[in-house]
């Protein structure tokens, strides 16, 4: 592998309300798709030897939209299951757990379709990820959610899970992982569309 590009799905109606969205399936909203849209050039003329997505519809249609063809479904990449505290706000939970912070407390468990999932459950499917990337040629492109890409740049820099609370990560924005000198670097993040002509 030379690189890998991360791309976070655009924007959804709970994103821009700041609700956790783990397992729900929400469709991307007309700025989302703009986001989605405005990927593109990141992803023309280039080749990708893997290209692996969220099974959730916001991740596969931002692929869609970015003009990504070809792509893998992969279960792994959904996002952290929130328990619990799905669909539901930090000032809301903060409100019953003063001082609550996902990357520290976790989350409670939730119903069947929305039973709960520790860091280090989190970080187990992005060390699969990491391992499919590696084994494979060329570029690799990946399409998730914020917290999980967040645990698996952690993971891919040799940190533990919960140091993911570092690299705050917004909709419709790309990301990139590579090597310097053979060793796994961070060589951009949560950039915005507009800083294309930079990178």
């Amino acid at each position: 592998m030379d690189e890998m590009l991360l791309l976070r799905h655009g924007a959804t109606e709970w994103s821009q309300a700041g609700k956790h969205t783990g397992r729900t399936d929400l469709p991307l909203i007309g700025d989302g798709e703009e986001q989605a849209r405005a990927l593109a050039p990141l992803v023309k003329g280039r080749e990708f030897g893997l290209v692996l997505v969220s099974p959730a519809q916001r991740a596969r249609r931002t692929a869609d939209l970015a003009g990504l063809n070809g792509y893998q479904v992969d279960a792994d990449l959904w996002e952290w299951d929130y328990g619990g505290y799905e669909g539901i706000t930090t000032p809301e939970i903060r409100e019953n757990r003063p001082g609550w912070y996902l990357w520290r407390d976790g989350v409670i468990p939730g119903d069947a379709e929305h039973p709960g999932e520790s860091a280090a459950q989190v970080a187990a499917r992005a060390d699969r990820v990491i391992e499919r990337a590696r084994a494979a040629e060329g570029r690799v492109a990946l399409v998730a959610h914020g917290h999980f890409l967040r645990v698996l740049a952690a993971r891919w820099l040799g940190l533990g899970p919960a140091e993911g609370r570092l690299f705050k990560l917004d909709t419709g924005t790309y990301s990139r992982l590579g090597f310097e000198h053979a060793e796994p670097v961070l060589m951009a993040w949560n950039a915005p569309v507009d800083c294309l002509q930079a990178s």
